[in-house]
């Protein structure tokens, strides 16, 4: 599904003068002038919702667009459309574009940096954003394991940081089931620390980091721990905690460097 949309992609903006040269693009009425992806999508991915073509249609045609440039501007365009007059765009339609570029065996930054500030900061849209990409699967993507699923659990889990506690906790607890997870669901409670948008519940947090699965001298383990131990939520809301726990980690810090095995 995701070449055949990058490929009609492709064709439409074949059709608007616009083709692919090496490493870049060029148009019909500059062909000596270079683009880059960027380019290409602020001057075209808005004319995709313009297209004659029923809403379906015309967002898939600019996921293929999102595929093939990879470019954050292509998301704007998908949520400008979706919050305009003729919006709400098809939910099915924006939510599996979303699941199956996360699932995408490539960089996917645009990608996940639209569902980090886009989506998961608002918390109008963080809920029902988290369900759609993660929640409402997770027990699917934990049984059956593939790579797949796993690369888009963990690129949703890693930006998690500000969606509401109470909104991702049961997901949090059932990815423990899965060791593969356990450095993503880290990096979701770090990002709920320090996020300035981040949510968490201390007690509740340090009880799943405790459960991890990880290397001893994880970089930040230790600071972390500290911080939610002392009841901190966000870094934002607490400062100087962090720092404070820096350097209560850096003594800990130096015994396990001390007791790691020779390379």
């Amino acid at each position: 599904m995701e070449r055949r949309t990058e490929e009609a992609a492709r064709r439409w903006l074949a059709d608007q003068g616009v083709r692919q040269v090496g490493d870049g693009w060029v148009s019909d009425e500059r062909p000596d002038v270079l683009l880059t992806a960027h380019q290409v999508a602020q001057s075209w991915a808005g004319d995709v919702f313009a297209e004659d073509l029923d809403a379906a249609d015309r967002l898939r045609l600019a996921f293929g667009l999102l595929g093939l440039l990879d470019d954050y501007w292509v998301t704007c365009e998908i949520r400008f459309a979706n919050e305009s007059a003729e919006g709400p765009l098809p939910a099915d339609v924006l939510w599996d574009g979303y699941r199956q570029l996360l699932e995408a065996d490539r960089d996917v930054e645009a990608v996940t940096y639209s569902l980090w500030v886009d989506w998961f900061e608002d918390r109008t849209t963080s809920a029902t954003a988290f369900a759609e990409v993660l929640g409402n699967d997770i027990d699917r993507v934990v049984a059956e394991g593939s790579e797949a699923l796993l690369r888009r659990a963990r690129r949703v889990l890693e930006c998690s940081g500000p969606v509401r506690w109470t909104v991702k906790e049961p997901t949090y607890r059932t990815v423990m089931r899965l060791p593969a997870l356990h450095s993503a669901v880290f990096r979701g409670l770090l990002a709920s620390f320090h996020d300035v948008y981040g949510d968490l519940e201390p007690a509740a947090a340090l009880a799943l980091l405790d459960q991890l699965d990880l290397p001893t001298n994880t970089q930040h383990l230790a600071q972390l721990r500290h911080v939610l131990a002392a009841g901190h939520k966000n870094r934002h809301r607490s400062p100087g905690a962090w720092e404070a726990g820096v350097r209560q980690a850096e003594p800990a810090a130096a015994v396990v460097e001390r007791h790691l095995p020779e390379s």
